[in-house]
């Protein structure tokens, strides 16, 4: 294909390339342990990554993932990682090895960019058990940052339509009841596959196979629901993200925000045969793309979302009360949803 892509925007990008932090990430430290640059048994946990990268910890979480599902890092009883070899050895990651040049660094982020999409991803995770208000003192103090960019933070959140504000300035989310979590399905359902028709000439091969690889290689093993928010995001926003339609895009990102979060609201809900058959859609979505047989991929796309909607609306009906350690301190619930019946 020798069409021109359009340019791929990404709020978590690496310095001038344009690729996701947690690949970059992921590609530093794999070098680094492959050359043996680390120290043996320097401890590798998400907050020190975090730190060493200037990211916030959803990335390098994923990154660690990666990591961990190649061999080359292991998991530390407790909390964690370790470079094989050694003793834990909990220091900095710049004292351990880890040399960041000009090009591998990450983009410095400000404190907002930094912690928004751990924000969204909490917010969006707690959508379905009801109503929450947003403590903005309560945000700020959790994430150590000014009043200023917490505002900044919820004033994001605002725009990209998953809390709003009262008369009285103050900030709430949800709930997400069965109807509005049919309607926003029902507008992926509209949207995707167009979207993915329009992106499909700008799609490279090499990137399409690297995504076929990855999936395959997670569909040999048990899947966090981490892992699937990211297997879902590289299928239905980042292959989707070359559509240049923007206005279709725009729309359709109102949508999948709340919905991906959905893998861990719904973690201890979820049906491993229809986990499997998700990742085997995925997969055969992915396959005609490399063939460019894009209208076979869009109907496999359009079947795989209506199916998806069923399996979900039954997850949302089973929710059990809130579980007390799923909520930040910053979301304070006001009101369990009712609204879980059939729609």
């Amino acid at each position: 294909m020798s069409v021109t892509r359009p340019t791929a925007k990404d709020a978590s990008s690496a310095g001038g390339r344009g690729e996701p932090a947690y690949l970059a990430i992921h590609a530093v430290l794999r070098d680094h342990i492959q050359r043996n640059v680390l120290r043996a048994g320097l401890v590798l946990g998400e907050a020190s990554v975090a730190r060493a990268f200037n990211v916030s910890r959803v990335p390098a979480r994923v990154a660690l993932t990666r990591l961990l599902r190649e061999g080359l890092i292991k998991p530390l009883e407790g909390r964690g990682f370790i470079v094989p070899g050694g003793d834990p050895l909990r220091i900095e990651l710049a004292e351990g090895g880890l040399i960041l040049s000009a090009e591998a660094a990450v983009r410095p982020i400000n404190r907002r960019e930094q912690i928004y999409p751990e924000v969204e991803h909490a917010v969006a995770t707690c959508l379905a058990y009801g109503r929450f208000l947003l403590n903005e003192t309560a945000l700020a103090q959790h994430y150590n940052v000014s009043r200023t960019v917490a505002h900044e933070v919820l004033t994001q959140l605002q725009r990209a339509g998953v809390v709003e504000q009262d008369s009285n300035s103050r900030w709430y989310a949800g709930p997400l009841s069965a109807a509005e979590f049919k309607y926003h399905y029902e507008m992926r359902i509209f949207l995707e596959p167009q979207a993915l028709r329009q992106a499909a000439p700008y799609l490279e091969r090499q990137e399409l196979r690297r995504k076929l690889g990855r999936i395959r290689s997670a569909s040999k093993g048990a899947i966090r629901p981490i892992e699937l928010e990211e297997l879902e995001t590289d299928l239905h926003i980042r292959t989707l993200e070359f559509c240049p339609n923007t206005i279709l895009l725009n729309a359709l990102r109102r949508s999948q925000r709340v919905l991906i979060a959905t893998h861990s609201t719904f973690a201890d809900y979820r049906n491993p045969q229809d986990v499997a058959l998700m990742i085997s859609e995925h997969i055969q979505i992915y396959e005609a793309l490399c063939v460019e047989d894009v209208e076979l991929a869009v109907a496999i796309l359009a079947t795989h979302l209506s199916r998806s909607l069923e399996v979900n609306l039954g997850m949302l009906r089973r929710l059990s009360p809130l579980p007390k350690d799923l909520c930040p301190a910053y979301l304070i619930p006001v009101a369990a949803t009712r609204d879980r019946g059939p729609t």
